[in-house]
């Protein structure tokens, strides 16, 4: 029976290189998958690349307003699906995340999704995708990570110009103009580092 897998860690973790690997090892036995991921994550275009080197083009590069489900349904129409598998899916929408959910209950395809379960202001309860997967997902794992002083790295903390932010939107891309950087940092360098900050 397919199931609906959510794999969450923090930045850095190899939550790609894991989608990519399980995309290699259907491929390798002669099955299709889909790869996707949201287009609001513009720093790759239409690839996924990891910070290790493989990439991959997706499948589909879908905006809030598509029906994943309908898109997968469409495919389904003239091959034969295994596995979806989505990058980025803290981005989803909540509509999509239950629309993954219909890939798996109406076609009995599993679907893969790899995000992050919280966003740089640790407040806010995290990224609507990823809470809804949190809701829903059959399967919950977490993928590992450390810090830069070697304990569990749980934070994804932004740094503009070199300096901790605690506030902002959600989503910011390096432009060339503000230096953006992202970290995955445990509790305790976390505090350290918003310590300074005040």
């Amino acid at each position: 029976m397919a199931k609906l897998y959510f794999r969450y860690g923090a930045m850095g973790c190899g939550k790609t290189i894991q989608l990519l690997q399980v995309a290699f090892n259907y491929e390798e036995r002669g099955h299709k998958v889909l790869v996707m991921k949201p287009k609001v994550d513009t720093k790759n275009g239409e690839k996924l690349l990891t910070r290790i080197g493989p990439e991959r083009e997706v499948d589909l590069c879908f905006k809030n307003d598509d029906n994943i489900y309908e898109f997968v349904r469409e495919k389904c129409k003239s091959e034969k699906i295994a596995c979806v598998l989505v990058d980025e899916a803290q981005f989803m929408t909540p509509t999509q995340v239950d629309e993954l959910m219909e890939v798996v209950t109406e076609l009995d395809i599993p679907v893969m999704a790899y995000g992050l379960r919280l966003n740089f202001r640790q407040t806010d309860g995290g990224f609507e995708g990823a809470t809804r997967l949190l809701q829903i997902a059959q399967d919950i794992d977490e993928i590992k990570t450390i810090c830069e002083c070697g304990r569990k790295a749980t934070v994804n903390v932004r740094f503009l110009n070199g300096e901790i932010a605690v506030d902002g939107p959600d989503i910011v891309i390096d432009d060339g103009k503000i230096a953006v950087e992202y970290r995955a940092i445990c509790q305790k360098c976390y505090a350290k580092y918003r310590a300074k900050k005040k």
